[in-house]
């Protein structure tokens, strides 16, 4: 690792590097940093000490937006439409088994089922709908329902958060993504939504699923009317779960999208954040929160980059910056692209971005293990690695 060119930061990166756990205080040290440089190198260190494999990782999976319905406000989202609109809709079974049989034509095995906290859907509907997906697909993985969702299952059924989790999961949910967490601090989640899950609640249908046997990823949205304290809090709060349960396989962290101003978003009703103005935290500020989380996340075990909101190469760069996973194809993209930002990657863009950045690029599953053959079949072609070759930004 070279030497910081911010002298206040280096005794922080030589406990991180060296496997001991940093501070809260620490994190914030780094986080106010310039020293985008050192911060980066030592989130790499971090990953090669976690990750000595030559290889980094991909999956193949789709995003399913069974509703766009929600009854809640989230200022910041372009993709929601309230109960009634002229817009709202429910994908039909029909349509939903046509689009994973899409993932599983171009070699997925997952899908990623979210939708928005409908107000009129009962839970056996959502088993129902499982269900049906596991009869048909039984190889495919439902990484499904955001907490927040889950969260207003619980409420709206009035049953307890474990036999509601226990529930889905014997008729078919498979992983819990990481959706909904924006920033795990109250004042932040007052300021940007209303009618959803607090931060208690959002860890805790991880908690409850962890205990039922269940995994799931975590994640951050950062850049918009939080503090640096509050993001390191966020951390923070991610990190005392894992210590608890160890339930989470993956981190994965990505900027704030402004989107294009819509007459739904909470800056036009009362009490709300116009989002849409708050200008947009850069490609630095990514690569640095992304690298502080490696430092800090010392227990979970994959960082996954954004390159969905970040474009293929600050995507790629993200793997000298703590990630050790290239994230998904993502065949669709909804919620994202409704806010403005719509990047595309094949899986040739992304096997040769790994390949770029000097390792070899493997498919794996939600558990993170390898679903690909290796070494590849007699009369294939595979990529080698042609070497570390990113630049850095500083």
């Amino acid at each position: 690792m070279i030497a910081p060119i911010d002298r206040t930061i280096a005794p922080i990166l030589e406990k991180a590097t060296a496997g001991e756990r940093i501070s809260a205080d620490e994190a914030v040290t780094l986080l106010q940093s310039h020293d985008l440089t050192a911060i980066g190198q030592a989130a790499d260190a971090v990953t090669r000490r976690l990750h000595p494999e030559p290889y980094r990782t991909y999956n193949i999976d789709r995003n399913i937006n069974y509703s766009n319905v929600c009854a809640a406000i989230c200022d910041f989202c372009a993709f929601y439409r309230p109960v009634g609109h002229s817009e709202a809709y429910v994908l039909s079974e029909e349509v939903l088994h046509q689009k994973i049989q899409e993932t599983v034509d171009l070699g997925g095995d997952q899908i990623l089922l979210q939708g928005g906290l409908h107000p009129q859907l009962p839970l056996e509907w959502y088993e129902d709908l499982l269900r049906g997906m596991k009869e048909k697909f039984p190889q495919v993985n439902v990484h499904g329902f955001s907490p927040p969702e889950l969260w207003h299952f619980h409420k709206i059924s009035k049953l307890p958060l474990e036999e509601v989790l226990q529930r889905l999961r014997d008729a078919g949910l498979g992983s819990l993504p990481g959706g909904g967490g924006e920033i795990l601090v109250d004042r932040v989640r007052k300021a940007i939504t209303r009618g959803k899950v607090l931060t208690d609640g959002w860890l805790e249908v991880n908690r409850v699923w962890h205990r039922i046997g269940g995994k799931s990823t975590c994640t951050m949205m950062f850049g918009h009317v939080e503090t640096l304290e509050e993001r390191v809090e966020h951390l923070d709060r991610l990190r005392q779960v894992q210590d608890e349960t160890g339930g989470f396989t993956a981190f994965i962290c990505w900027t704030h999208q402004p989107p294009d101003h819509a007459p739904w978003f909470g800056g036009d009703r009362k009490g709300g954040t116009d989002m849409s103005q708050l200008p947009p935290a850069g490609a630095f500020e990514y690569l640095k929160t992304q690298a502080v989380s490696r430092l800090y996340l010392d227990n979970i075990p994959n960082v996954q980059s954004s390159w969905v909101t970040q474009g293929e190469k600050i995507g790629q760069i993200a793997l000298r910056f703590g990630a050790n996973d290239m994230g998904s194809l993502m065949i669709e993209e909804n919620v994202v692209s409704q806010a403005g930002t719509v990047f595309h990657l094949t899986v040739e863009s992304i096997r040769r971005c790994i390949t770029e950045a000097g390792y070899i690029p493997r498919q794996r599953n939600v558990y993170y293990e390898y679903i690909d053959e290796w070494p590849p079949a007699e009369g294939t072609s595979p990529q080698t690695p042609s070497g570390p070759s990113l630049p850095v930004i500083s």
